[in-house]
């Protein structure tokens, strides 16, 4: 591993633990050279799908992307890494079910639907750009569809 700092190759590992629900191991790490100490995650890569798009091209699965589509839904909401993380790898685990190609959307839909359970902003925010809301009455329509499904779980 390539020290962050000082870009030597001369790193060990202090501290290793499992994290995201045995889904990762975190190692906490130390420069022999500069004695700057970081932290690296690894993971299986079980997410090596395509994503098929709406014109029928297709594209590598970029795990980055779909946590920014979540995280610019979930600015300044009381949702933690953890949970965006949990929620990522619950979903990738039910894709890469699925098979090597998948539509992206299902991978839309998908995420809005975690997004309902987690935070209905978030929810809404997401479903904003991922349905293009074209009026304030698309807008209303799906406010009104959480509304009700909001008030059936009750």
């Amino acid at each position: 591993m390539i020290c962050p700092k000082c870009h030597k190759n001369s790193t060990r590992v202090l501290d290793s633990r499992e994290t995201e629900g045995h889904r990762a191991i975190r190692r906490r790490r130390e420069c022999e050279v500069c004695l700057h100490r970081f932290t690296t995650f690894e993971r299986a890569d079980v997410a090596g799908f395509i994503v098929v798009k709406k014109d029928g091209s297709r594209e590598s699965y970029d795990r980055q992307k779909i946590i920014n589509g979540i995280w610019k839904s979930c600015e300044k909401r009381k949702i933690t890494q953890n949970q965006v993380q949990n929620l990522v790898n619950d979903l990738e685990e039910a894709w890469i079910k699925i098979g090597k190609e998948i539509e992206s959307q299902m991978i839309g839909e998908d995420v809005m639907n975690a997004l309902k359970d987690l935070d209905e902003v978030a929810y809404i925010r997401f479903a904003s750009v991922y349905r293009q809301f074209k009026d304030i009455e698309s807008f209303r329509r799906a406010l009104s569809m959480l509304e009700k499904e909001s008030s059936e779980e009750k």
